[in-house]
């Protein structure tokens, strides 16, 4: 087994499983990150050369996905932090990288607004040169930030600067003045993941904090971020998917019909309720498994897989975690049983930008040959 892999087995069973619940009542998942750091695993996909352990995206998906068995919420905060952390990594200084590497510093992503929702690549948001030539000021309003008050600094988009191109990416401090946040996040799902809105009021942060060249912003998303996130959410869902259908099997296994000295796994529809379960959990595994393949060796249809696997991934969730609670039925209400939980954390990655329903137009669009974009 990888070192990684080893290192969250531990971490998700002894730390995360332990703070599930008052994750889901809407703490933030410290403990989980705090263990992350200690263990090395937010440098994870940090080069050995700052001190990281040089991973790539199917590490960090792996690591996603074990979270997410037991606290969907610790495993979007820790999805967030490697999609930040890639770019940051690719493009930002080396004392960033080195704060990185070391655990010292929770990134995020800041790009989806409400001006234009799902469409996260096209920000409204500015960049203007300070009068005095002092840096440059940010004006926006971010629609969801993950980890708003808890992260180091925002990978932050906004219009270009000065060049043609559709965007620019910035690194501004979550500490900067004239950053505001509205709080907290009380969803219906994901509770613990501290995702809210988040306001700039001319903020001034230095050239030097702007990642990748003025007007690159696109670019670097579609090529660093659009790929990472789209495997480690798809990797969120099928997490749930898989914890949802072990405890779906252990609550069948073990509850009984007194009167007729039976379980309910005993009946053959529960029992075929949890195939099809297993059945669609390990169907879309295989296709993401298949899209980290052809990330690895840049495979001619790479960008169709990274559309499909979070589209397949976050429908399937909904599908897979509506079985489960018919298997459980009024015991599924329960907290102690967990699959209400999965029930309502499954639900948000369809909400996510590129939310399923746009996936769904780019997958069309990509079969019958036309532009994306």
């Amino acid at each position: 087994m990888s070192k990684h892999l080893e290192l969250i087995e531990t971490i998700s069973t002894q730390v995360t499983a332990e703070h599930a619940a008052a994750v889901d009542g809407g703490a933030f998942p410290r403990a989980t990150i705090d263990a992350l750091r200690e263990a090395g695993l937010l440098g994870l996909v940090s080069a050995t050369e700052v001190g990281g352990m040089g991973a790539g995206p199917r590490a960090a998906a792996e690591v996603v996905e074990r979270l997410a068995r037991e606290c969907a919420s610790s495993a979007m905060v820790t999805c967030m932090h490697y999609a930040g952390a890639a770019v940051i990594e690719k493009f930002g200084d080396t004392q960033t990288r080195e704060a990185l590497a070391q655990g010292r510093h929770l990134s995020t992503l800041a790009f989806s607004e409400a001006g234009s929702r799902s469409h996260f690549w096209a920000p409204l948001s500015t960049a203007t040169k300070h009068p005095d030539g002092a840096g440059v000021v940010l004006d926006a309003h971010k629609s969801w930030v993950t980890s708003a008050g808890h992260a180091t600094a925002y990978v932050w988009s906004s219009q270009a600067l000065a060049s043609e191109g559709p965007s620019t990416l910035w690194l501004v401090p979550a500490d900067a003045e004239g950053l505001s946040r509205s709080g907290p996040f009380t969803g219906l799902g994901m509770r613990g993941n501290d995702s809210t809105p988040v306001t700039a009021a001319g903020v001034v942060v230095g050239e030097g904090a702007r990642l990748g060249e003025d007007g690159a912003g696109f670019g670097i998303m579609m090529e660093v971020v659009l790929p990472w996130f789209q495997v480690m959410n798809a990797a969120c869902s099928i997490g749930l998917m898989e914890a949802a259908t072990q405890r779906a099997c252990t609550h069948a296994s073990g509850s009984r019909h007194l009167h007729l000295d039976s379980s309910l796994a005993d009946l053959p529809t529960i029992r075929a309720y949890l195939a099809r379960m297993r059945v669609k959990t390990d169907m879309v595994r295989g296709l993401w498994l298949d899209t980290l393949s052809a990330m690895e060796t840049g495979r001619g249809d790479v960008m169709l897989r990274v559309l499909e696997c979070k589209a397949a991934a976050g429908d399937t969730a909904i599908e897979v975690l509506d079985i489960g609670m018919r298997v459980c039925g009024g015991a599924a209400f329960r907290g102690d049983v967990g699959i209400e939980r999965y029930f309502r954390d499954a639900r948000a990655a369809g909400a996510m930008a590129p939310t399923t329903d746009l996936l769904y137009d780019f997958i069309g669009k990509a079969i019958c040959g036309r532009d994306l974009f």
